[in-house]
């Protein structure tokens, strides 16, 4: 699954430039994940990383987006060959 950041997001910042992927932005009242970028650090570390340094625990699995661990390393592939 891609990860997702919900409403309760304070934009302090911290989660952006921890991920790998560049999938984290700033949207228009909070950070937003682009979930075309999101391998929840799948190829990268254990355990997604903006997860780790979220001070107010706002960033759970999207379930609307539901991804194996395979097709998760198959993104990290396609994004990391560029």
């Amino acid at each position: 699954m891609a990860l997702m950041i919900t409403d309760e997001c304070i934009n302090c910042d911290v989660c952006e430039p921890e991920c790998p992927n560049g999938a984290i932005s700033p949207g228009e009242e909070i950070y937003v994940i682009d979930p075309s970028l999101c391998t929840e650090c799948v190829g990268h570390y254990d355990e997604p990383q903006c997860q780790q340094v979220c001070p107010v625990d706002c960033i759970p699995l999207d379930p609307e987006r539901k991804e194996t661990h395979q097709q998760l390393m198959e993104k990290y592939h396609v994004i990391t060959a560029a």
